[in-house]
């Protein structure tokens, strides 16, 4: 029965009712709110992400900080480097001398001696030598008894020990020269001088102690992202990421990549088959080809934090939203994407496309 004016004349009370205008237009907001809530959850695309924290790093051994170290024992005699100063490789970097002033010179001496020793030995078994082909000549002859050629032949294996024994000496003297030689330490490449250890200036030091740190200024860079084990499945190799740098402003929206700004583009270049000790799994980032290039290193330097994003399918905000009160992996649900998000995926494509 439709509803008319008149049936309020039973109920007067009713009738004389007015709800205030603010009441009713609160009802209708919150009535086109929900129904915009659902719209939302059921229709609006999100763009799944796994979220982690880590550094800029390098994958090369050899453009990491490096140590430099005595190779000898002794005492830091003079320093050519300060904190900061650039370096080239093979650029002196500390001069260490032995306790012993003398000792280069005494070696020097002792190393004469040998050679002397040497050239000695070696003419007295040129002798013995001779006079061993003498020997055996004169007993095939029948002149000289087996005994002589016998002493002869003693003689001459005995100038071959002595010979051993004064090139094993000969061997020892050289090796300590060039321990000696190693009390110039050099830069072992190019790069700028991070940290000297000052309290070698004035003490003796040993062999293998860190007198300066090295770090390279140019090198190639990636990132260490350190993912949580429950959204691990959702990172592939060669997987896109978006990087947000340490000091770069930057305004992120995971579930909407197009709208970021100051974020840069990634890709996974691996994974570790290992969690890390806290628990959570490395994964490398490097520079996505065809993309805008990251900052320059006078801004993003080895060392620096990042916070990163690693991207996967799309779903609605509604399924997204019930995954994360549920605590449920990225890739929740057997088989691959629904239908469902498939067709959001290629309407998120294509919004992309016209942004861009």
């Amino acid at each position: 029965m439709p509803y008319r004016p008149e049936h309020l004349a039973h109920f007067k009370t009713l009738s004389q009712l007015k709800p205030p205008k603010v009441l009713a237009a609160i009802g209708w907001m919150i009535i086109v709110g929900v129904a915009l809530s659902v719209a939302v959850l059921l229709f609006v695309p999100w763009m799944q992400t796994a979220q982690g924290r880590g550094q800029v790093a390098t994958t090369d051994p050899g453009d990491r900080a490096q140590e430099v170290s005595a190779l000898v024992s002794g005492r830091v005699e003079r320093w050519f480097v300060r904190d900061g100063q650039h370096v080239e490789a093979g650029d002196p970097i500390a001069q260490i001398v032995d306790l012993d002033p003398d000792l280069l010179s005494r070696l020097a001496q002792e190393r004469e001696q040998v050679l002397a020793e040497i050239a000695a030995v070696q003419q007295a078994r040129s002798v013995a030598s001779i006079d061993v082909g003498r020997t055996r000549q004169l007993l095939a002859e029948g002149l000289a008894a087996r005994r002589d050629f016998e002493q002869a032949q003693i003689k001459v294996a005995d100038a071959e020990a002595k010979l051993a024994e004064s090139r094993a000496k000969l061997n020892r003297i050289d090796v300590q020269l060039n321990r000696q030689s190693a009390q110039l330490v050099t830069a072992p490449r190019t790069g700028r001088i991070q940290n000297l250890n000052a309290a070698a200036g004035g003490g003796l030091v040993s062999a293998g102690t860190v007198l300066a740190v090295v770090a390279p200024e140019r090198t190639e860079r990636v990132v260490e992202l350190y993912i949580d084990g429950r959204d691990l499945p959702l990172v592939q190799v060669s997987g896109p990421v978006r990087l947000e740098f340490e000091g770069w402003p930057a305004i992120q929206f995971s579930g909407w990549p197009v709208i970021a700004q100051g974020l840069f583009d990634g890709q996974v270049r691996a994974i570790d088959p290992t969690a890390s000790p806290s628990g959570l799994f490395r994964v490398l980032v490097e520079p996505a080809p065809a993309k805008a290039p990251w900052p320059d290193q006078r801004f993003v330097r080895l060392g620096g934090k990042v916070r990163g994003w690693v991207q996967g399918r799309t779903v609605t905000v509604g399924y997204e939203l019930w995954r994360q009160l549920n605590d449920f992996p990225l890739d929740f649900g057997p088989g691959g994407p629904t239908a469902t998000s498939v067709a959001i995926d290629k309407a998120a494509a294509n919004t992309s496309a016209q942004a861009k």
